[in-house]
């Protein structure tokens, strides 16, 4: 071989080992989000690469009609974050971004714009049509035993733990759709189903640690998209628990921060103080509001930093994706007073400008309305925030129904507590698109609430699924599921019987169900599929009647073409029922059938039954 030939060679060697060396030393270990869409109507998105060293490298775009607007790095070299606008005259397919250092080309990227899919951003979000069904997707039903241990995840499958993994999955939810759907339930809230790889308790799914994967123990992103497809195959919306607050200790960025103010006190963490209503209080302190703001939600939940605008849009675009690639119905906000307002005006704005039609509801758990009225969109009420939020969970009115269900009726007490409670509603700008159950996960079971009283039981159930608002009813409330011991989360959220193959009892096909478990479902049942089809409980108006202390309470819903007559006695007998006082809505009826019985009333001089519920559609 000449020398000419070798030197030759040794240069190609020397070069392909200089390349192999850049690929090796730039490794892109992720890219948040992988892909997006054309067609959006913000056309920013930002895209986040992380890897080793990457910030130190200088990105190019060549792609018809997408622009990179701007290249930040930060403070950590392994990051870098890239905006790409990209015009209305943009077509889906590969982009390039090149990635180059002193001019030279170190690595290549293709990122796939994908085409939006048809009517995408005039989705209708659930509204007071629906009712939504809240379950947890860990105790619901094991559709895939494969997936109840993963190897690298601390927490393990243990079913005698109330706060170990049980084996619930995605899978199990898709089997079961057709219970759902013939219950009568039209939307599907789950609690959170990212990856929460945390060593105890990890069911919950409230301690993310990656915002853009499903968690493998539930089933994949894939997974999550056929779940979705197949509950709008029967016309139920799926709505994502998302939490902009805090994400969990173990996130993978936690031990790899873009910036020391990724997260509030990431040196010595402080946990809030929960106290709401410090933003409200015209004589709080600021550092209690920065406490309550900023500090940990608790030890394993750091409090993200939404100051830091990264972050802020970060989180903005995780949601728009998730929305676009598994056809959202909905959002359910966790913890929404304890993110930074101004970025949740942000977010709410953000994601309604893309998908008017959308809608998202905020949990702050105060009782009340005041409070909670300030955060709906449209409010009059004077307040140091915007707001874009145009829905909330309506806990006023569920504490005040268990008190007028179980307290003795007085001048003070019983069915005057929701009464009031109700009268309040001219404080919110849409009373109607508040979501109002009887329990939720963290809290008591509804029947435990009432005292295991199946009348008071059913009573309260008639009023959510009559009154104005979005119900949202509680897996395993069908069936009476109850708690013995107060407040225990686990227990609360204990398996859904029958999901699980050696189950004795299945409430899904009523397999050794009690009788009053039996009758309970049947009673939900039965309202839910009248209630689907009715536009007058969806969007009528609403008249209440003053309680008069006698264990008794009258409000109708009403439209131009049908009105409705709800009538409740709490007492051990029999009522006899003034109908001449609802002169205003009775005038012109004689009498009305039963929902539940399909039994005929007489208006005038109306009996009604003891202990009971009737709703009367008049004739």
């Amino acid at each position: 071989m000449s020398t000419i030939k070798k030197s030759i060679i040794l240069l190609l060697l020397n070069i392909f080992a200089f390349s192999f060396l850049s690929f090796g030393q730039y490794e892109i270990k992720r890219i948040e989000p992988a892909f997006w869409w054309t067609g959006m109507e913000h056309t920013e998105v930002q895209v986040m690469l992380y890897g080793n060293e990457i910030g130190e490298l200088k990105p190019e775009i060549n792609y018809p009609g997408v622009t990179l607007t701007k290249a930040l790095a930060t403070a950590n070299k392994n990051y870098l974050f890239i905006y790409l606008d990209i015009s209305r005259s943009a077509k889906p397919g590969m982009v390039n971004i090149t990635l180059q250092k002193d001019d030279k080309n170190i690595q290549k990227i293709k990122y796939q714009l994908k085409a939006r899919k048809p009517q995408s951003a005039s989705r209708a979000g659930f509204n007071s049509s629906d009712v939504i069904y809240l379950l947890y997707p860990d105790r619901f039903a094991n559709g895939n035993e494969a997936n109840d241990n993963i190897r690298g995840y601390e927490d393990k499958l243990n079913r005698a733990d109330d706060y170990g993994r049980h084996g619930g999955d995605l899978q199990g939810i898709i089997d079961h759709l057709d219970y759902i759907e013939e219950m009568g339930f039209t939307a599907l809230w789950l609690n959170p189903v990212m990856e929460n790889a945390m060593p105890r308790a990890s069911y919950h799914g409230y301690a993310i640690t990656d915002f853009y994967r499903v968690d493998p123990r539930l089933g994949n992103n894939e997974l999550y998209v056929k779940l979705s497809e197949e509950a709008d195959k029967r016309g139920i919306k799926l709505i994502q628990d998302m939490i902009m607050n805090h994400c969990g200790a173990n996130h993978w960025w936690m031990q790899d921060p873009p910036s020391s103010d990724w997260v509030h006190y990431p040196e010595q963490k402080t946990n809030t103080n929960h106290r709401r209503v410090t933003l409200h209080d015209p004589y709080a302190s600021e550092a209690d509001k920065d406490v309550f703001e900023q500090g940990w939600f608790v030890d394993a939940m750091p409090d993200m930093n939404q100051d830091n605008k990264l972050l802020a849009d970060y989180l903005i675009y995780n949601s728009v994706w998730w929305i676009e690639q598994a056809n959202l119905g909905g959002i359910r906000h966790d913890t929404h007073p304890y993110s930074d307002a101004e970025f949740l005006n942000r977010w709410t704005c953000h994601i309604l400008e893309e998908y008017p039609d959308f809608n998202i509801v905020g949990e702050e758990w105060s009782l009340s309305p005041i409070v909670l009225a300030k955060w709906q969109r449209g409010s009059n009420l004077p307040v140091d925030f915007s707001s874009c939020l145009p829905s909330l969970m309506d806990f006023p009115i569920q504490v005040s129904l268990v008190e007028a269900l179980t307290e003795k009726e007085g001048w003070n007490t019983g069915f005057i507590k929701v009464y009031e409670k109700l009268a309040s509603d001219y404080l919110y700008p849409d009373p109607m698109n508040l979501v109002i159950f009887p329990d939720n996960h963290d809290m008591d079971r509804f029947y435990r609430q009432v005292n295991e009283d199946l009348d008071l039981f059913k009573m309260g159930i008639a009023y959510m699924l009559t009154m104005r608002g979005i119900p949202q009813i509680q897996y395993g409330t069908e069936v009476l599921m109850s708690n013995t011991k107060p407040h225990d989360h686990g227990q609360i959220r204990e398996d859904f019987p029958g999901g699980w193959a050696n189950d004795k009892t299945n409430a899904f096909t009523g397999k050794n169900l009690s009788e009053p478990k039996a009758e309970a479902q049947h009673f939900i049942k039965t309202l839910l599929n009248w209630r689907k089809n009715n536009s007058t409980i969806h969007h009528g108006k609403l008249m209440q009647y003053a309680p008069t202390h006698d264990g008794t309470y009258v409000y109708f819903r009403y439209d131009s073409d049908h009105t409705i007559m709800v009538v409740f006695n709490k007492n051990k007998e029999a009522a006899k029922i003034n109908t001449n006082h609802f002169y205003e809505r009775t005038k012109g009826f004689t009498s009305g059938r039963d929902i539940i019985t399909g039994k005929e009333y007489k208006i005038e001089n109306l009996n009604a039954p003891a202990r009971s519920v009737l709703i009367l559609e008049l004739k």
